[in-house]
């Protein structure tokens, strides 16, 4: 039964790097949007990441079934929060949202950044796969010894 926690944890750790990469995605697409529903400059969203606990069933069966000690684990994604630092000014005064001095506050966002955290979101992804496609080839050889 724990190669099936197995799986449980590779496709929680595929679901939450797809969510990071689509708060990237997001980030990259507004980083020129100078007016949000809030009335501000969109600010960048954040990812965090946590473990992902069992829930009070699972843990109670794991209980009663557990030989080996070993528990069900994973991840998930615990909140997405707006980047708090500062956003950045620039002078264009014929801009709609531009201030009686002539500046737009744009977005912080940084498009090197989120481009890294892409890349390392996509690298992440493809990680869990080879271990989800590693846990069904050990799968498919284990029923293959039973013939």
């Amino acid at each position: 039964m724990s190669f099936l926690n197995s799986f449980d944890i590779s496709v929680s750790g595929l679901t939450a790097q797809r969510q990071r990469l689509d708060t990237v995605a997001e980030n990259i697409a507004n980083a020129q949007t100078t007016r949000t529903a809030d009335g501000g400059p969109y600010r960048r969203k954040i990812v965090s990441f946590e473990e992902k606990p069992a829930s009070s069933f699972q843990e109670e069966f794991n209980s009663r079934l557990r030989r080996s000690g070993m528990e069900k684990g994973g991840v998930r994604v615990s909140q997405i929060t707006e980047d708090q630092r500062d956003l950045i000014p620039v002078y264009d005064p014929d801009h709609p949202d531009a201030n009686e001095e002539g500046y737009v506050m744009m977005p912080n966002v940084d498009l090197v950044k989120e481009t890294v955290d892409g890349m390392a979101a996509t690298r992440s992804y493809e990680a869990n796969i080879t271990a989800f496609n590693a846990i069904k080839m050990m799968s498919q050889k284990a029923l293959e010894i039973g013939k």
